[in-house]
């Protein structure tokens, strides 16, 4: 990581009379509801879309929806300091005391908000460790300080019981298995940043987290250098010329799974200087396609984005063994595949709260030019 930070002072540099930069949080706030008045909405979201953040006499209000679907069901707390009984709760409020003590993260995104505010203490559960690279919560693990809760739609109840979590962090709108929870009695508490059609708002859920946890403070000041960072390589990436497109996902089950045209992915790829091969797209979610479509729309496409979990050597020859229609893709001819095999890099654990880190690993294949000729990518390499 100190690399990274040596690349991005050069960048700095570079653009620094071209875009402002905030400045970190306030120093001296208490937490949740014991804010003062200077310090209100350290923790209320710029770009997230999916949790609002009221302060009020009563506590602090939270407020969480998906913000995909205006429709879908919303989920309401009032977070209080630990220790004191609110005189009123608003009508649809669950009271939550603060900070939590023991949290049981379900998903990879939730942990890497806790990994970057320097939180693992806190987490009391997690559910699968396939790709798990982080060496605290690996030893956490191993003496047994964090529990594994089984796996969506198999936890086991007596586990999370004996753990005795303050709240429960799930996902409500995939499928995992969340009714059985509801029966253990402990607080249930939606992480929508999977939900998030841009990478700083996907981000700035580590505002959530330090709200829950009553480090306000901290994790203003952790989301302020991301967004810093951000939109430095944002506006040098925009001052280039030519941008390339770039097609993303893969066939499964006859299906090429993509990111809609407004969707996390697409806004990446925009930020580093490329257009999606979607423009015209208005989903933020995800589409399946079928490989005529994709193909018809991406003669032009330069590039094409992978993640996967591939067991050895990932290479042309590999992903032409996949499916031979492959090798008719330009990317493919033109030896455009940028890559990321989770086996061996910490895509989900980290990606969340890294998305300069992605965003820089992108310009570097777009657009070398703007970054040092030494820059190490973290996430993604052109396949070789």
């Amino acid at each position: 990581m100190k690399k990274c930070f040596q690349w991005f002072a050069a960048v700095l540099l570079v653009v620094t009379a071209l875009t402002g930069c905030r400045s970190g949080a306030k120093s001296g706030a208490r937490g949740a509801a014991g804010i003062d008045e200077a310090e209100r909405g350290i923790a209320s979201p710029v770009y997230a879309e999916g949790f609002k953040v009221r302060y009020t006499d009563q506590g602090c209000l939270l407020d969480i929806q998906d913000p995909r679907r205006a429709e879908s069901q919303s989920f309401h707390y009032l977070i209080v300091p630990r220790g004191t009984t609110p005189e009123s709760v608003p009508e649809g409020y669950t009271p939550i005391e603060v900070p939590l003590r023991k949290v049981v993260c379900m998903t990879s995104l939730q942990l890497s908000n806790f990994i970057k505010l320097g939180e693992l203490d806190c987490v009391a559960g997690i559910t699968s460790t396939r790709h798990l690279f982080n060496k605290e919560m690996k030893q956490r693990l191993a003496d047994g300080r964090t529990r594994k809760i089984g796996i969506e739609g198999n936890f086991d109840s007596e586990v999370i019981l004996g753990l005795n979590p303050d709240v429960i962090l799930i996902s409500p709108f995939k499928r995992g298995g969340y009714e059985a929870l509801k029966g253990v009695d402990i607080p249930l508490i939606p992480h929508l940043g999977y939900q998030e059609p841009t990478p700083l708002g996907q981000a700035e859920w580590v505002k959530f987290v330090g709200l829950l946890l009553g480090k306000e403070e901290k994790a203003a000041a952790v989301f302020a250098e991301i967004e810093q960072r951000y939109n430095v390589l944002k506006e040098a990436a925009s001052q280039t010329s030519g941008r390339p497109v770039v097609v993303s996902g893969e066939l499964h089950g006859g299906n090429w799974y993509v990111g809609g045209g407004r969707s996390f992915l697409a806004q990446i790829f925009r930020d580093a200087g490329a257009e999606y091969f979607l423009p015209d797209d208005e989903n933020s979610g995800g589409l399946n396609l079928d490989f005529e479509t994709v193909y018809s729309r991406t003669a032009s496409a330069q590039y094409w984005r992978i993640v996967n979990s591939y067991p050895g050597t990932f290479s042309y020859d590999a992903l032409k063994a996949e499916d031979a229609r492959y090798a008719d893709l330009g990317a493919f001819k033109n030896k455009g595949v940028i890559y990321c095999n989770m086996r061996e890099r910490p895509y989900y654990e980290n990606m969340p709260v890294q998305p300069e880190v992605v965003l820089a690993d992108l310009i570097h294949i777009f657009h070398p030019e703007i970054l040092p000729a030494d820059y190490e990518p973290v996430f993604y390499d052109l396949l070789r």
